[in-house]
């Protein structure tokens, strides 16, 4: 399903609405040029050491911001890790998000109060974290819907399939918002499934699957408004592909160059969801100078802010790793931290060993 075409004029889809209010339309712009811009100062700050590791999101801006924005405050988000775009769009702060890849015991503890879960690196458990919140809400009485942001990859997990096959049978008011971003890492979608493509996946489990266009944010925002009043109103869960592009590496530790073309980046970075946005706003006259004057200063805003909360902030307490697994460290535990400050020649900053 596509609302925007590549070279931003709008197709003749007249199933799903693209008439947005023009605020919105612009808040849309905005968060994405935003996120995109974050994204390259967390990779900024990453490469000068000042984070462990970070998984860049650039070109799948449209995708994330278009299946947040159309959230209620009530719904909650079951991320990944690679959703910058979300996260911003729910409230998430930039100095929250590089607590995480800083390596902080507390990083994501915050994420709660916004109703997002803290950020999940293990491939694909989210999802059934989601299923069960969305339980957990229909048992409530509560009018709230849960997302599960998951990639191409996840949906090969076992997880990912009872997670999909639960929700289905006790229809769970769950959203499943696969981002197709072409590569696992360095195993292409190609080698990861045999169905035409992850949307048909969804009639095997009872579900309605759609295929999006996840370049393009309005198609995006109408496809999980759609799903998300039909988990609202009792419907059950549906499976959303949103196709898109990595075009970074999949993380600050890989080298994208070593498994896919230059040819095909090219051709992907002529599909770049933000000038294709742009393009649009300004042939339905709502992008003006003075919108892209405002979100300029405000991305400089965030980045200066992000810059000056990380950049010599304190290093990390390694002990941390060890205190914070259970609420009471086990004597194997504490062996363990004790004998990695005795090699390292440390002391805690709290003078406790």
């Amino acid at each position: 399903m596509q609302l925007v075409a590549p070279d931003g004029t709008a197709t003749d889809e007249h199933r799903y609405s693209r008439d947005l209010p023009p605020g919105v339309l612009r808040r849309l712009y905005e968060l994405m040029v935003v996120t995109r811009d974050l994204d390259a100062e967390f990779v900024n700050l990453q490469r000068q050491g000042e984070l462990a590791l970070y998984p860049s999101c650039r070109g799948q801006e449209a995708a994330q911001v278009g299946a947040a924005a159309c959230l209620r405050d009530i719904d909650w988000l079951f991320p990944q890790y690679r959703e910058l775009g979300a996260f911003l769009t729910r409230g998430i702060t930039p100095q929250q998000l590089a607590e995480v890849w800083r390596g902080s015991w507390h990083g994501g503890s915050g994420f709660t109060a916004k109703r997002c879960a803290p950020i999940a690196i293990p491939i694909a458990t989210h999802t059934l974290h989601a299923v069960g919140a969305a339980m957990a809400a229909q048992r409530l009485g509560e009018d709230s819907v849960t997302v599960a942001f998951l990639g191409d990859g996840a949906t090969s997990e076992g997880d990912a399939h009872e997670a999909l096959n639960l929700a289905a049978v006790y229809r769970a008011p769950c959203v499943f918002f696969v981002q197709n971003n072409g590569w696992a890492i360095s195993v292409p979608v190609s080698r990861q499934h045999a169905a035409p493509t992850l949307a048909h996946r969804g009639v095997g489990y009872g579900m309605p699957g759609i295929r999006v266009d996840g370049n393009d944010v309005l198609a995006c925002y109408a496809v999980m408004a759609e799903a998300v009043e039909r988990a609202r109103t009792g419907g059950g869960p549906t499976l959303i592909e949103a196709v898109t592009y990595r075009m970074g590496p999949h993380t600050t530790s890989d080298d994208p160059t070593r498994y896919r073309s230059e040819a095909e980046l090219q051709h992907w970075a002529a599909l770049d969801p933000l000038s294709r946005y742009r393009d649009y706003l300004t042939a339905v006259g709502v992008w003006t100078d003075h919108l892209e004057e405002h979100v300029a200063a405000e991305s400089s805003r965030l980045r200066t802010e992000l810059r000056d909360a990380v950049v010599g902030a304190p290093d990390i307490d390694i002990a941390e790793v060890f205190d914070t697994v259970f609420s009471d460290i086990t004597p194997d535990l504490a062996r363990q931290r004790d004998e990695l400050l005795a090699e390292l020649g440390c002391r805690r900053r709290d003078g406790r060993g």
